[in-house]
């Protein structure tokens, strides 16, 4: 079944390059980035697991861990580590599940039937400190990822979830954001007390609170 927003994400326990883990201790009470690959050994991939490898210092600020999975062997993936080391210069430093059985590619409906019938798509699932989805994104195989708009999206879910505001079209880090409509005006004067310009009666916009 689809995971959805709001969803609980599903515990699971599973062997990975790093030894034998269990999703929900691994994550803490932290937050988390759960994605998919659809092949060990292929262009794409390699770039895209490089590519958050060497990033992984800005999750680790926002207290969130990466943890990636494809239908590959842990064995595979160790192998494969050299080359995503040597084309992304870095250091593949989160841990990879092997799941050759399925059993976390079908409990995060990671396979799409009408795509591949046994690879993974390109699933990316941003889990909270409450084990709730805050985030999904679904890519075909030969489409790679954006480290920057996944840096971004978390960014705002953490905002969000410290300030009854949500951001704007094309927000990054640093620009206003928008004052919740079930925010009064008043309220909203003891709670962002640099203040706010009204465009709508429903549409206000203040400095980011945490900046």
């Amino acid at each position: 079944m689809a995971i959805r927003l709001g969803d609980v994400a599903p515990d699971f326990t599973a062997d990975t390059t790093e030894g034998t883990l269990s999703f929900y201790d691994y994550l803490g009470d932290g937050w988390g980035i759960l994605f998919s690959h659809p092949k060990d050994f292929t262009p794409v991939c390699t770039t895209e697991l490089g590519g958050f490898a060497k990033r992984k210092a800005e999750f680790d600020k926002r207290n969130t861990k990466l943890i990636a999975v494809s239908v590959d062997s842990v064995d595979s993936h160790k192998r494969w580590k050299a080359d995503v080391d040597e084309v992304s210069g870095g250091d593949l430093n989160f841990p990879i599940i092997g799941d050759e059985d399925h059993k976390v590619a079908d409990l995060y409906d990671m396979i799409h039937p009408n795509a591949s019938d046994t690879l993974t798509v390109r699933s990316v699932f941003i889990v909270s400190p409450d084990k709730k989805v805050k985030l999904t994104l679904t890519y075909p195989a030969s489409v790679g990822r954006n480290v920057d708009e996944i840096v971004r999206v978390l960014d705002s879910l953490q905002l969000s979830a410290a300030y009854p505001v949500s951001t704007p079209l094309d927000w990054k880090d640093g620009d206003e954001v928008i004052i919740a409509p079930a925010v009064s005006d008043e309220d909203a004067k003891e709670k962002f007390p640099k203040g706010f310009r009204k465009v709508k009666d429903y549409l206000r916009f203040t400095p980011q609170p945490n900046k």
